[in-house]
């Protein structure tokens, strides 16, 4: 796989990406374009690079990059709004979009986590995409976090959300706290954030109280249906313990596209390394929904170059 790191620009705010490219890329090519968007504290240095790494292997030109405020990325550190990620995609569309080897019309989406509600809603609203694919995601904020707290701890939660509203009414600002304040991770997905993924650059900032409330406010399950007649993959894991697969299941019935359900053999993100059989049978089954979404027969179009 080769690598072409990149800038552009989401609300004036600098992002930074990459292009990652067939081996075999050819210049004169135009090739289906899937942009590959990580979760809560990823950057596109993991999981965007992990599942290029096996689909540039099937012909695809992808693309990832670090959210607003994430690694390099220009925007405040700690603020994390899930309406802005939405557009930092919907930026990155525009942008590859001008490139001579991306074919426009022929632009998927991958969102892994809290990525995989963000593409739902990038696809309900913009009609540049394609196919669209969520993978181990919640589309519901306020049901799954109340899902994943005690009644007590969630007055709690009210609480604390409560008070900083008025802090953002009167200063200005959310406060920071710990980045899984609110976002609990099970034992199998702590071990692996923390073995795997903490030493990732820019991994582990501590967080506003605001992203709560961002959560709060998302639903999926209210747009899915604006996606029709692009086609939708949704997969998750068995046995997910930080993401119900309730989730999955609700937002693949509200659907009304032409849709595809896999279920992972696995939890979160235990399958998460290049060479696990499971990774590979999950960029497999993605590899067949793409082509079929995209009408993939990899084609050549004469182009000159990739700027």
């Amino acid at each position: 796989m080769l690598e072409k790191k990149v800038e552009f620009y989401s609300d004036g705010l600098t992002l930074k990406g990459s292009y990652y490219l067939p081996d075999q890329f050819h210049e004169s090519k135009q090739y289906p374009a899937v942009i590959i968007n990580s979760g809560y504290q990823g950057f596109n240095e993991f999981y965007p690079k992990l599942f290029a790494e096996k689909l540039t292997q099937k012909g695809y030109l992808c693309f990832g990059f670090d959210y607003r405020g994430f690694a390099d990325s220009e925007g405040e550190k700690g603020r994390v709004v899930l309406e802005e990620q939405v557009r930092d995609i919907q930026h990155a569309i525009s942008y590859i979009s001008t490139h001579e080897n991306v074919d426009e019309n022929k632009i998927g989406l991958i969102g892994w986590g809290m990525g995989a509600c963000n593409v739902i809603h990038v696809a309900a609203k913009d009609k540049r995409v394609k196919a669209v694919a969520g993978l181990n995601g919640f589309y519901n904020g306020e049901r799954w976090l109340k899902s994943i707290h005690s009644y007590v701890e969630w007055a709690e939660i009210e609480k604390v959300l409560d008070e900083d509203r008025k802090v953002r009414a009167n200063e200005g600002k959310s406060q920071l706290a710990p980045t899984f304040i609110h976002y609990p991770l099970d034992p199998a997905t702590k071990d692996y954030v923390e073995n795997e993924l903490s030493s990732v650059y820019g991994f582990g900032h501590e967080t506003q109280l605001l992203f709560t409330d961002s959560i709060l406010e998302t639903n999926a399950e209210d747009v899915v249906e604006k996606i029709s007649p692009v086609p939708v993959f949704i997969g998750h894991g068995k046995d997910n313990l930080l993401h119900p697969k309730s989730e999955s299941v609700s937002l693949y019935q509200r659907a009304n596209s032409p849709k595809t359900f896999y279920w992972i053999e696995g939890k979160h993100n235990d399958f998460m390394f290049e060479d696990h059989a499971e990774f590979i049978r999950l960029n497999n089954k993605l590899d067949e929904f793409l082509q079929h979404a995209l009408k993939g027969d990899l084609y050549e179009k004469s182009v000159s170059s990739l700027t």
